[in-house]
């Protein structure tokens, strides 16, 4: 299962998240995510635990729990929404092919 730890301090580290979970069962990965420019910490991350009997023991025990002086918000991660990619129409939310100069 892959869960989602969200209000993460930015002092936090991969090796926080794992010792925190391991004490509920095996953890495959751990993951904090960091902006792709300036690699600064963003506040969540994920836990990645194969026994889904484990991993919402280890939700249902962590979620509201302090790590390095934040609370965690902990709950069942969910797929990301398709925000459109190549191909998507319409930019910016507006009509295709719309814009200009007085048009």
């Amino acid at each position: 299962m892959n869960i989602y730890v969200g209000n993460l301090s930015f002092d936090a580290k991969e090796e926080n998240l794992q010792a925190a979970f391991e004490a509920y069962g095996q953890v495959s990965s751990t993951t904090i995510v960091r902006d792709k420019y300036s690699g600064q910490h963003r506040g969540f991350g994920f836990v990645e635990m194969p026994d889904q009997n484990e991993a919402r023991t280890a939700i249902a025990n962590l979620n509201g729990k302090e790590l390095l002086g934040r609370q965690m918000n902990v709950n069942e991660a969910r797929p990301r929404p398709n925000r459109g990619g190549p191909g998507r129409q319409g930019g910016r939310g507006g009509r295709p092919h719309e814009g200009g100069r007085g048009r």
